[in-house]
Order: structure tokens, then C-alpha cells, then sequence
């Protein structure tokens, strides 16, 4: 076995994995309330030769040499930080100062409703006066959001003919009367959140729902958290990682080409 080869052959893979983390993350840099996705990486545990039958050490086989076998990937995390708001003055368009997530009623192909959660406040109201989503989801009020329960007595229905107004508590008010109150909520441990589609995420079984102490804005919309620049740097970075790895294996095959035709005539 030539440790080379599978130091450079787990470097390479790790840096090809790595690129297509990055490149979502670029396809999705003008996607509202994206949150970018990293990597960290970590090396195989070090493998051991044993002396055999040694009691010298307790009864425990003296290790001799260490072996390690190259890198991986460790894990893929997400960025929650804060993107920046891009003022739109459309008044179904909102977004969270703070940590915090809408509440939205999903329904997948197969017809079946649960709760998701987004930082994409780009919502209308569709024909029958109800906020949707652009993809036509409802969303919830403040007691489907905490209770985590999609049924329409949560969605919030308003007079599409009439002016909305959205205070930073989440009030929807029209005609100076409330008539319902954005679903907004946090998350104890981000942990126990995962990431469905682009824009959406679920809760894990052991997640628990809190209050939010997030302001909403109204009339502005949160950007991706995602810096075209500091990525493309990255990707460049990757690239050469993943070119010398190459060189290695190269450098490495004909160092073996060598000894099999050349060495091994003597």
C-alpha cells in the first residue's frame, strides 16, 4: 500500500465535495433568506500496528508506527448569520431583525400538510384574501406557529382590497383593526433543525419551539447571508488544493512506474 496516493486521493475528494457545497451556495446568492452552507474537515483516526501477544503493558499490544489514511469531510454545517435587507415597499414583504422563522403550512406532491420554517418573508395574498407564500403556501398566525399545527383556522385571512399594515410585534391590522398576527418563532438548539429544499427547514424530533424575539419589517426583504466575493476566493482556493493533489499522485505513479520497469530489471 502507498500511503500517498490515499492521502491525495481523500485530499481531492474532500476539495470536489467541498465545490459543490460552494457552488449551491452561489447558485443561491440573490435567493431571499438563503443561509449558506460550510464544511469543516477532519483526518481519519491514526491506525496502529500491534506487537502481538505483548503483555509488557498491562496485557494491552504495544502500537508500533502510526498509519493515517488522509482527510474527509467532517460536517456540513449552516451559517445562520443575518443577511442584509433590500428595501422593496411592497407591503406583503417582510423580514425578521433578529433570530426567529416563519411558520408556513407546506404541502408536498402527495398532498400532505406539515409545518416548515423560513426567513423568507416574500409572501401576497392570494385571490381568496389569504397570505401565501410565492409558492402558494399559507401562512400561519402566531398560535398555528407555536403549536406547530397547519390547519386553516391558523392561516391568516385579510381584505386583499384594503391597505395591510404589520407593526414590529407581527399585528396585522387593517382599517386600524387587528386582524391576525404573523407566526413567528426560534428554536432552542439550532442543531435540531434541517434544511428541506433551498428555503425551508424542518424540525427534528427533540427540537423545541420558543418565542421569538425577532422584530419584523415590513416592506423589506432579507438577502442571502452568502459573500459572492469571499466564495469565489474560496473556490480558487480549492482548486489549487485539488491541482496538487493531483501532482502528488502523479509524482507518486511515476516514482512506481520507476521501480516496477526500471528497479525491477536489476
Amino acid at each position: 500500500m502507498v500511503k500517498g496516493l490515499y492521502t491525495a486521493h481523500t485530499g481531492m475528494v474532500n476539495e470536489m465535495k467541498r465545490l459543490d457545497i460552494m457552488a449551491n451556495n452561489l447558485a443561491n446568492a440573490n435567493t431571499t433568506g438563503y443561509k449558506k452552507e460550510g464544511t469543516t474537515s477532519r483526518t481519519f483516526a491514526d491506525e496502529m500496528a500491534i506487537r502481538l501477544k505483548d503483555t509488557s503493558v498491562y496485557g494491552l499490544g504495544a502500537r508500533i508506527g502510526e498509519i493515517t489514511y488522509g482527510v474527509h469531510l467532517g460536517q456540513v454545517y449552516t451559517d445562520y448569520t443575518e443577511g442584509s435587507f433590500r428595501v422593496t415597499d411592497n407591503a406583503t414583504d417582510f423580514a425578521l431583525d433578529g433570530e426567529g422563522f416563519f411558520a408556513v403550512a407546506f404541502t408536498d406532491k402527495e398532498g400532505n400538510t406539515s409545518v416548515k420554517y423560513t426567513r423568507d418573508g416574500a409572501f401576497t395574498v392570494n385571490v381568496d384574501g389569504y397570505l401565501v407564500t410565492k409558492d402558494g403556501d399559507y401562512v400561519l398566525n402566531a398560535t398555528g406557529a407555536m403549536n406547530g399545527d397547519p390547519n386553516p383556522a391558523n392561516f391568516i385571512q385579510v381584505d386583499p382590497n384594503a391597505p395591510i399594515m404589520v407593526n414590529q410585534l407581527g399585528y396585522v391590522l387593517q382599517n386600524d383593526q387587528v386582524v391576525g398576527t404573523l407566526g413567528v418563532v426560534d428554536f432552542d438548539n439550532y442543531d435540531y433543525i434541517e434544511k428541506y429544499g433551498e428555503n425551508l427547514y424542518n424540525l427534528l424530533d427533540g427540537g423545541n419551539r420558543i418565542a421569538s424575539e425577532a422584530k419584523i419589517e415590513q416592506g423589506v426583504l432579507e438577502t442571502s447571508n452568502v459573500n459572492v466575493i469571499n466564495e469565489m476566493v474560496n473556490m480558487i482556493t480549492i482548486q489549487r488544493a485539488y491541482e496538487a493533489g493531483q501532482k502528488v499522485i502523479t509524482s507518486i505513479d511515476g516514482t512506481l512506474d520507476k521501480a516496477v520497469n526500471t528497479v525491477g530489471r536489476v
